[in-house]
């Protein structure tokens, strides 16, 4: 049915002054009184809604309009009237008022404020409100800028396996792919071999690189510990670089541009989003992001940092001693009080990383870095990539890992080998930090947890 969407009345409600419009959506709010009624309507067309003002006198239906339920799908056309002094920009006195779908009185959005556990049980309903909403129509601006961003930098978008015989990185657990049953040995499973949902694309974009040079991943991936930490999923979004002809100074200067460039693009697409999470999720929001998007990162070794934290006096719950893992409180302390803007963490110790991180040649750190941001703590994981055969051989021999199943990994290594870097970026940990939201559960739409696959 041909009907204008909200969106593009409130893009510029002075030249729709006047006219004639059609909307379709579902209402959000019912106001009556005996000659007037009020209904908010929205169409999921942006984060606003549109105020539909129903008029006994110009309306035929007025007294079924005024009973309408919340939640239900109408139509309605009318008179735009530009507001510019009034809360909304623009009203719909409206002409003809049409049920499309009823909505039943036990729908869940009435007046009544509900807990964010709440809406968890009925996600299949939750988009409707307005912290999800918002949340899920920034989640797709994001993805939208992801792929901007590499585009405008040549970057090829590749799909890497979802179900994979390796491990990746020995990152974490995961999920078994098998057909077989329990008991069964992999060799009789579907594959002939044991198989699971993958924990990273990196290996695989790797050997695509070395064909297109530069490549991203952005998919799902999957990690099967059990965990009830409110940053944790089993299912998640994935951002995964790879580039050839590159050292890890390289790889610093594309994460930071791409951090920016969601940040901006945020700013300019999803302006009433941010500002509904500033005002009542995570007051100073907006100057949060502000200050990643206008600050140039900061750059310190794992050493150089380390140092500073002894130096801070501040009493830690974990030993800061070089070696040792870096923990929240002290990312959060770099982030927030030593440099109060994001910092690149660079070479760890190399017990402290994966296998195909690049062997420094004090041999006891390895090229990467994670980046720190204030107000959350690490958000990125990156390195530059070994691709010294006979280095990389001796650090999977060292981890008494089994090099044949990785032939395929080392081939890289054997023919046309170069200096090559990549990072991870979580999607999901992305999106709690931009909207203030603190838990995983709620910035994807059917959150997949410890316990929990429902919808």
């Amino acid at each position: 049915m041909p009907h204008t969407a909200i969106r593009d009345i409130l893009s510029n409600p002075p030249a729709w002054d006047g006219k004639k419009v059609t909307l379709c959506g579902w209402t959000r709010t019912v106001r009556d009184s005996k000659t007037f009624g009020f209904v908010e309507l929205h169409d999921g067309s942006c984060f606003k809604p549109m105020q539909i003002v129903l008029e006994a006198g110009a309306l035929p239906n007025f007294d079924e309009a005024v009973k309408i339920s919340v939640g239900a799908a109408v139509t309605v056309t009318g008179t735009l009237i530009a507001t510019p002094g009034a809360k909304q920009a623009a009203e719909i006195k409206a002409e003809a008022f049409a049920v499309v779908g009823p909505s039943a009185p036990d729908y869940p959005f009435q007046k009544k404020k509900h807990t964010m556990e709440y809406m968890r049980t009925i996600a299949h309903l939750r988009p409707r409100g307005n912290t999800f909403q918002a949340a899920f129509r920034m989640r797709s601006e994001a993805a939208f800028a992801i792929h901007e961003f590499f585009r405008g930098r040549g970057f090829i978008y590749v799909h890497t396996p979802i179900i994979t015989s390796s491990d990746g990185e020995g990152a974490g657990e995961m999920f078994r792919v098998t057909t077989a049953g329990a008991g069964k040995p992999p060799s009789e499973d579907y594959f002939g071999k044991w198989t699971g949902l993958t924990v990273t694309g990196q290996l695989n974009a790797e050997a695509l690189a070395q064909a297109f040079s530069r490549v991203y991943t952005f998919g799902p991936t999957f990690r099967a510990e059990k965990s009830f930490t409110p940053r944790h999923a089993a299912e998640f979004w994935m951002i995964e670089p790879e580039f050839y002809f590159a050292d890890l100074n390289d790889n610093m200067d594309l994460c930071e541009d791409m951090m920016k460039h969601i940040i901006r693009h945020l700013f300019a697409n999803c302006p009433d989003e941010l500002e509904f999470f500033d005002r009542f999720v995570e007051p100073g929001l907006i100057a949060k992001l502000e200050n990643v998007a206008t600050s140039e990162f900061e750059r310190v070794t794992y050493t150089e940092g380390f140092k500073l934290l002894e130096k801070s006096g501040h009493p830690f719950e974990f030993p800061v001693t070089w070696g040792s893992s870096v923990q929240l409180e002290h990312e959060k302390y770099l982030a927030d009080t030593v440099f109060g803007k994001p910092v690149f963490l660079t070479d760890y110790p190399k017990d402290l990383k994966a296998f195909y991180m690049r062997l420094s040649d004090d041999e006891r750190t390895v090229a990467c870095t994670d980046l720190l941001v204030p107000g959350l703590g690490e958000i990125v994981g990156a390195s530059q990539r070994e691709e010294r055969l006979d280095v990389l051989i001796r650090r999977m021999e060292e981890l008494g890992m089994d090099t044949a199943s990785y032939a395929w990994y080392l081939d890289l290594r054997r023919w046309g080998t170069a200096p090559h870097a990549g990072y991870g970026l979580g999607f999901e940990r992305f999106l709690m930090y931009a909207t203030g939201i603190a838990n995983i559960r709620d910035v994807i739409p059917f959150p997949r947890t410890t316990g929990n696959a429902e919808f």
